[in-house]
């Protein structure tokens, strides 16, 4: 098809996406230049079956005069006489000549007569009173008028009521780009036979753009007959238009600025300002929409490929120095968007290796497997001199080496430090690096008692301890200084009885000392190990008075993990006791812990510990979906792999899923060499604990019965109870099943099994009582089934008041408190309470639980 000079190839898939959006009241087509938009728009209005007026803007529309002359031409092509009445007056820049002006077309128009408007170019529109009559006018009752805005940007009226109603068509970049049968349409109208290998290739390098695509057609027409594409003679065709068309155009500050750009992933509007303070340099950026275009959405810039490529090509004419403020500045915005492992690599670009030491901070303490190669590899390129001068950069390795399982080589580094620091003359400088040292390598011996059973690390602690005294006040920083703890807290490997109390005992000597050479460092750990021990026993008071007084420590000291693990445990202890106002409260507490920056592995904590309680109490829906999916291999590193897996498991037991719990549980055995979970004593138990209920309820009851008598023969020596009566009725069935069986199949005094029989059956008790609170009927109960009509969350949805209706449909669509105060004209006060009455009526925890649970009942 010819249009003027051109060859324009007719786009039916294009004309399709059009015919759809032009259904609605609005439709914004939006694409940086060079993406056939007014090309598309004016082929499909020639063939589409209305009226079409065409405004084709520019800068001089920003004058009312000149706008409303244009308006009315474009008006004219569709109504003459509608056209020569708006004539006679003026720019509507009031209401009241809105109102005259709106009064004409109510007058004028056939209102079963198909209009279209179409605004090209409208993101050169910036003046106030034009976008506001825009507004006005596209809001107008005339649905058998479309307006159509073609730009470069997204336009600047408020479009927000028109996708509320769903009156809004949208036709994107992506939309526009040419597809693979359109670029093969396009050379064969062009008459240009091409290879599938040369053809990928330029599919490849153009990525759809049609300006790349015209060029590539040019490139090939313009070789000689048989010489094959070579996508850089496109290139350096780009390249060539780019510097005499766009880079002549612009100053030589915006020039270097964009060079600069090159040197970056990240171009969110925010970090552009950082990095160049002058707006007007990136109101200048703006006119070069060909290559680069902002999107509102991310509120970042997208630059294409090949300007980005052609912009690398000058990364020489950038001082060293500069390139590194870039680099710093951004690693710095990283760091305040959450994107950590970014930030570490632009601060390694930068070769500020203390900076990036910092933002290690900012990572899980113990790393995952991948992260942490990652940094063992930049720190072994690190300068000689990071080694004398920085002492966390020990601890850094340290970290490194343990989350790898590679504990000889953390050793072998920790004494080779030690010995080096100790023959130097002291200084503040070398007692830093002592404090940090002796520290590591005492946590080295510690969890080497796992397996000793030596517990030597006191002296490692008096040394750390002493260095701090002599280094001028120096702490090291939080987050850093909070510790992490594992899955367990007492790492005990042996059964003997006793020996759990003796490794406390270790720690009651140990933790005062740390806690004071390291910034607060395993303060309440003493007491978290009490809690475990006696929680394990079955001695729930003992176990309640102990976590009360760990997370009074922990809070003292900012140990966030070892709150975290005493909260968990008293929420074990009140679901035991069937206590609601307790959990309640656990639940608060466990929330305010997410509001803890420095608290790096808040949120997984959070969902595991919640993920616990969901699974015992029958809500597995609401439990975090990277727990739920079957395992694949975790990312978690060997310290913290347990916990996740422990969930795991009760999550699909929870969902009757045995078979997928017993892979889970094979997944820490067959890791059991890294200190995980298989390692110590309480957490053996509980394995086998775990896989005997999962045997029996998959039918394997020889299985089951082997994996009981071991889990007894572990638990024993310390009458350790908990980890059998957790398991409830599962528990029961599996031992009442057990007691039938004839005397020589049962290796386990029955005196024992008829203990954990009634205090499982017990226990299951008590936990129906808290589950029963959360139970919902089937997502069909309103239309088929009256029995469902007096259950709980039923009977409260259905007495939800418009008010509460109202609030909930805002929460669902993600507003928040002070959104929809303003949205009802209420105050946030007001709104708060609403939402609290909302949350008792559905027996909701939090926003997203009230939202889950409305759209179970179908609200």
């Amino acid at each position: 098809m010819l249009q003027g000079n051109q060859i324009y190839l007719p786009r039916p898939r294009v004309d399709k996406l059009l015919a759809n959006a032009v259904q609605n009241r609005v439709v914004v087509v939006v694409a940086g230049a060079g993406y056939g938009k007014t090309h598309a728009v004016y082929s499909f209005v020639r063939k589409y079956h209305a009226k079409t007026g065409w405004l084709q803007l520019s800068e001089r529309d920003n004058d009312t005069s000149r706008f409303w002359e244009n308006f009315i031409d474009g008006v004219a092509l569709t109504n003459e006489k509608a056209a020569d009445r708006l004539s006679k007056i003026n720019f509507p820049d009031t209401e009241r000549q809105f109102e005259r002006y709106i009064s004409i077309p109510e007058e004028e128009i056939d209102p079963d007569t198909r209009t279209l408007l179409v605004y090209d170019d409208f993101h050169f529109i910036n003046n106030t009173s034009v976008l506001r009559f825009m507004e006005k006018a596209v809001s107008s009752p005339f649905p058998n008028i479309t307006s159509i805005f073609i730009s470069r940007s997204e336009p600047s009226i408020n479009t927000i009521r028109f996708v509320s109603k769903g009156m809004l068509g949208r036709i994107t970049e992506e939309d526009l780009r040419f597809s693979r049968e359109e670029i093969r349409d396009y050379f064969a109208l062009q008459d240009i036979t091409i290879s599938p290998q040369t053809f990928s290739s330029i599919y490849h390098d153009t990525e759809g753009w049609a300006f790349a695509i015209h060029l590539a057609g040019l490139s090939l027409k313009n070789s000689p007959p048989g010489a094959p594409y070579i996508p850089h003679a496109m290139k350096s065709n780009i390249f060539s238009l780019i510097k005499s068309e766009i880079m002549k155009s612009i100053s030589k500050n915006l020039q270097k600025f964009l060079v600069k750009l090159s040197l970056i992933d990240h171009l969110s509007l925010d970090l552009l300002k950082k990095i160049e303070g002058d707006d007007n340099l990136i109101d200048e950026m703006n006119t070069i929409d060909s290559f680069i275009r902002f999107d509102t959405y991310h509120n970042a810039y997208h630059i294409h490929h090949l300007f980005l490529d052609y912009l690398k090509t000058r990364h020489d004419e950038i001082p060293e120095e500069e390139k590194k403020e870039v680099w710093s500045k951004t690693a710095a915005w990283c760091l305040e968007n959450n994107q950590k492992m970014d930030a570490i690599s632009y601060y390694e670009k930068a070769k500020d290796y203390n900076a990036l030491i910092d933002a290690c901070f900012y990572i899980p303490m113990m790393y995952p497997y991948r992260t942490a190669f990652r940094l063992l590899e930049i720190l072994d390129n690190a300068p000689a001199e990071i080694y004398d001068t920085n002492p966390l950069i020990y601890t850094h390795r340290l970290r490194i080496f343990m989350s790898l399982g590679m504990f000889d080589k953390g050793l072998s580094e920790t004494e080779k430090a030690i010995a080096r620091f100790e023959a130097m003359p002291p200084t503040l400088l070398t007692h830093k690096i002592l404090t940090v040292v002796y520290g590591n390598i005492g946590y080295i011996h510690l969890m080497a008692s796992t397996y000793t059973g030596v517990y030597n690390f006191i002296p490692d602690f008096e040394c750390c301890f002493r260095h701090s005294l002599q280094n001028g006040g120096y702490a090291i920083p939080l987050p850093l200084s909070v510790l992490n703890i594992g899955s367990f807290i007492c790492r005990v490997n042996k059964s003997d009885k006793g020996e759990v109390e003796r490794y406390i005992k270790m720690l009651e000597a140990v933790v005062p000392l740390a806690a004071d050479a390291l910034n607060g460092q395993e303060w309440g750990v003493d007491t978290l190990a009490h809690t475990e021990n006696t929680f394990y026993k079955g001695e729930l008071f003992e176990a309640e008075q102990y976590a009360l007084e760990t997370v009074k420590r922990a809070r003292e000291r900012n140990q966030f993990e070892v709150e975290n693990r005493a909260l968990f445990y008293l929420l074990r202890i009140y679901l035991a006791r069937g206590n609601n106002s307790s959990i309640s409260q656990i639940f608060g507490q466990l929330e305010a812990q997410i509001d803890k920056d420095q608290y790096i592995n808040r949120f997984s904590y959070y969902d595991m510990v919640l993920g616990w309680y969901y699974a015992h109490t029958g809500q597995v829906a609401k439990i975090a979906s990277w727990i739920k999916n079957d395992f694949e291999g975790s990312d978690f590193n060997s310290m913290t792999l347990a916990q996740e897996v422990l969930t795991k498991v009760r999550c699909h037991m929870a969902e009757k899923r045995y078979p997928a719990a017993l892979a889970a549980l094979s997944t820490i055995e067959s890791r059991s060499n890294q200190f995980d979970a298989g390692d110590f004593i309480m957490g053996r138990i509980e394995l086998k604990a775990l896989e005997a209920v999962c045997r029996y309820r998959n039918r394997d009851r020889t299985g089951a019965f082997a994996a009981l008598a071991t889990a007894y023969t572990l638990a024993a020596p310390n009458e350790y109870y908990m980890p059998f009566i957790e398991l409830g009725k599962s528990m029961r069935s599996l031992i009442e099943s057990l007691l039938k069986e004839k005397p020589a199949a049962k290796p386990i005094p029955r005196e024992w099994l008829e203990k954990i029989r009634l205090t499982a059956s017990a226990y299951a008790k008590k936990l129906f009582t808290v589950s029963e609170q959360y139970r919902e009927p089937p997502q069909d109960w309103l239309f088929k089934n009256f029995e469902y009509e007096n259950t709980p969350n039923a009977k409260s949805a259905m007495m939800l008041s418009r008010r509460e209706k109202e609030v909930l449909d805002a929460l669902q669509q993600g507003m928040t408190r002070n959104e929809i105060a303003v949205q009802t004209l209420l105050s946030e006060n007001t709104i708060k309470s609403v939402i609290r009455n909302i949350y008792n009526k559905l027996g909701a925890r939090n926003k997203a639980d009230a939202v889950r649970i409305a759209a179970s009942l179908k609200l």
